[in-house]
């Protein structure tokens, strides 16, 4: 088939041509350049020179570790941020500071400074006329500082607490003077700012004192009158002395109750001891008596007679009787003394017991007194802390005022800023640099009429030159061979088909296209009759009327096996018949897709009649939404889901917004075919006007046949007047699809 060439690149630039022009017109443009840089030259020459010099200070504190005031408070230490440093740069260019190196370098004089002094004649005449507005009409001043302003730049070196104080004049004396003046200005004013603080210091911490004085008196007063008047006597840790008499009236009675508790449970334990005939060994108190002790003695010693006359003497002898009488009066004996333990032991008991009450009752009444001296104590307290506080102020007062007094006496104030480097008389002018400006503008101007020459030139279309297409080979007259008949073993039986040479690539002439119009509504005419075009007379099928145009009717397979064999890249299918039709493209497509191929199915029919069956609805993005740029490739392209055909919908985007952007198909098409080995294009009921922006390099036109009808042979007859003679006829009818393979529904 004929290959149809977009009608978007009609014409291409010749760069070899458009560069020519440089060489055509290299005199006119150095003479330019040459000319642009003679005047630059003049003009340098002739300007002004301008002077540039630069002071710059460093702010940091100044302050000696030595002299620093002994205050403690690191807040009170200057802050030296960006912040700072900004305020600083504003500072330094404030209108007080330029009035004053005015002032002190008279600049009002000069008429660098004020257009007043020395105005020519002409500029008077001009003010005349109202073509300038006159200078006298601002004040003095304003006129300096606004040259000043214009001739100053003043500004913070980034990453540093380092400023720049830069100015520019005609005198190279003054470009020095000015930034010396203003940074002397500045830490002049910096001084008196500082002596103006520590002056208004002293002057309010005077009165403060007095009246802190005074107040402390008084406050001291007060402490001590409440004090005599309250009766609040301190003891020893600085203790009121009711509290500490109360605290060593309730230790002496916790001893006192011990005292009590141990007599008490002694004299019941000797109690019960001597009533029931015990022991008494056991108690110390028993123990410690003398009489007791001595008994005790004698006790032992008549129990060693007795054993020592035991053993020669018999029991009842009058000896040892005796001697056992001994023993029971003794033991009588230690039972009065026991007694008598006891009856001490009770009467410390009731002892301890009264003492406990007697301590009970000045407790009660100690409690009382400190509770009163503490409330008078809270009270006291209160004083106190208002007179420490008053002492403490005035202390610091105190200390901040001599400091401050010394200060001033001394003349000691020092600025949180210093000059490091100062400006010097510069020699050379920074402006006008001859060298730089003339080279400049010679580079630029000769730029500028390089490109002039280039723009001419593309302008007057000589640098243009017809686009290359691809070029048709020659036609080569190939006479119609005869029928020839093939017999498919499959099935038995004897099919007829033509077999043509493949047409080379040309565009038909008028007579081609009436003979291919009149074949076209042959073939329609021999379907209708159900004839094949073998069934014709093989004399007419010889005739060589026209070269072979490739129009016949075949079915699905052979038009899949007609774009694997052929390479192509673009298939267009043409429904005339409507959504029914679309079944041709959809079969051909998987078809293609089953041999091994990537192919995409593309569907431009307003209704979505070619990619509802393939993904089961219509309500995906698809073509449109990607014209009308609301979605992207990826979010287009869908698998089939009855093969492995790829497929983009109609979409769901507003057609109408859509085809506005219709001229970016050529775009889409060229990235499909890229991408896919075979692009498939159902176009619906389209013309040859429609398919024009889809046809490529490698593209086969079919138009889609259900039944033979006038509609079919009057879109088969456009299409080829319009220059697409090797359309090909396709029919879905008898087309049985084989088997699906396993794990895959068929269609």
């Amino acid at each position: 088939m004929s290959s149809v060439q977009s009608s978007a690149a009609d014409v291409d630039v010749d760069l070899r041509q458009l560069f020519a022009s440089l060489a055509r017109n290299w005199l006119w443009i150095l003479l330019g350049a040459l000319v642009v840089a003679g005047l630059a030259l003049v003009l340098t020459w002739l300007a002004t020179p301008l002077y540039k010099s630069e002071t710059r200070l460093l702010i940091e504190a100044r302050e000696s570790i030595f002299t620093r005031p002994n205050t403690g408070n690191e807040a009170d230490r200057p802050n030296l941020d960006e912040e700072t440093v900004a305020s600083q740069v504003e500072l330094i260019s404030s209108t007080n500071i330029l009035k004053q190196v005015a002032q002190q370098l008279n600049l009002a004089k000069l008429a660098e400074f004020d257009e007043t002094v020395n105005m020519s004649p002409i500029s008077r005449l001009l003010i005349l006329a109202g073509l300038k507005s006159d200078p006298n009409e601002i004040p003095p001043e304003e006129r300096v500082l606004k040259k000043m302003r214009e001739k100053l730049n003043v500004y913070r070196v980034e990453r540093s607490r380092v400023i720049g104080i830069e100015f520019s004049s005609r005198d190279a004396k003054l470009a020095a003077d000015v930034p010396n003046a203003i940074a002397d200005a500045y830490i002049s004013m910096q001084r008196s700012a500082k002596q103006e603080s520590n002056s208004e210091a002293t002057d309010w911490l005077a009165p403060e004192i007095a009246d802190l004085s005074k107040g402390v008196k008084d406050a001291e007063a007060k402490v001590a009158e409440f004090r005599a008047q309250s009766d609040l006597l301190i003891g020893q840790n600085n203790a009121v002395l009711a509290t500490q008499q109360l605290s060593e009236m309730s230790s002496e009675l916790s001893r006192v109750r011990a005292n009590r508790a141990s007599a008490e449970a002694t004299s019941q334990g000797v109690r019960k001891a001597l009533q029931s005939g015990g022991s008494l060994d056991s108690f110390p108190e028993v123990q410690a008596s003398a009489a007791i002790q001595r008994l005790r003695d004698r006790e032992g010693q008549i129990k060693s007679d007795i054993a020592d006359l035991s053993t020669t003497l018999l029991e009842n002898h009058p000896r040892i009787r005796s001697l056992r009488s001994q023993l029971t009066d003794i033991d009588r004996q230690i039972r009065a003394e026991a007694q008598n333990v006891l009856s001490s032991l009770v009467t410390q008991a009731q002892t301890a017991q009264e003492r406990e009450n007697q301590l009970v009752t000045d407790l009660n009444r100690l409690k009382a007194e400190s509770a009163r001296a503490g409330e008078e104590q809270v009270e006291l307290n209160a004083l106190e802390r208002d007179a420490a506080a008053k002492r403490q102020q005035l202390e610091d007062y105190l200390a901040r005022y001599r400091e401050a007094a010394s200060r001033q006496g001394r003349n000691y104030l020092p600025v949180d800023a210093r000059i490091f480097s100062r400006a010097d008389v510069p020699i050379e002018p920074y402006f006008p640099k001859i060298v730089p400006i003339v080279s400049a503008a010679f580079v630029a101007s000769l730029l500028i009429m390089s490109i002039f020459a280039l723009l001419r030139e593309l302008f007057s279309g000589r640098a243009m030159r017809p686009a290359r297409g691809p070029q048709p080979e020659p036609v080569r007259q190939v006479p119609m061979p005869a029928a020839q008949v093939v017999v498919e073993p499959e099935a038995g039986e004897m099919h007829q088909s033509i077999v043509e040479p493949p047409a080379p690539v040309r565009q038909p002439s008028g007579d081609e296209r009436a003979a291919a119009v009149r074949k076209a509504a042959a073939l329609i005419e021999n379907a209708s009759a159900g004839r094949s075009p073998v069934d014709e007379p093989e004399a007419e099928i010889s005739k060589p009327e026209v070269p072979s145009l490739g129009l016949g009717e075949i079915d699905v397979e052979k038009a899949a096996d007609r774009l694997i064999t052929s390479g192509a890249a673009r298939a267009i299918f043409i429904s005339p018949e409507g959504d029914e039709a679309a079944a041709s493209s959809i079969l051909v497509a998987r078809e293609v897709a089953d041999a091994g191929l990537r192919v995409l199915l593309l569907d431009l029919t307003a209704s979505g009649a070619a990619s509802r069956p393939m993904l089961d609805g219509s309500s995906q993005a698809g073509v449109t939404n990607l014209l009308a740029s609301e979605a992207q490739f990826s979010d287009v392209i869908h698998a089939d889901h009855y093969s492995d055909c790829h497929v983009i919908p109609a979409g769901t985007a507003d057609p109408v917004r859509a085809m506005r952007a219709a001229d970016r198909l050529p775009i889409i098409m060229q990235s499909l075919t890229t991408a896919y080995d075979l692009v498939v294009v159902e176009c619906g009921p389209a013309d040859a006007d429609g398919i024009r922006r889809l046809v490529g390099e490698a593209t086969e036109v079919f138009v889609s046949v259900l039944e033979p009808s006038d509609a079919v042979t009057d879109a088969a007859v456009k299409l080829i007047e319009s220059g697409y003679p090797d359309l090909v006829l396709v029919t879905p009818a008898g087309y049985g699809r084989p088997g699906a393979p396993l794990g895959r529904s068929a269609a």
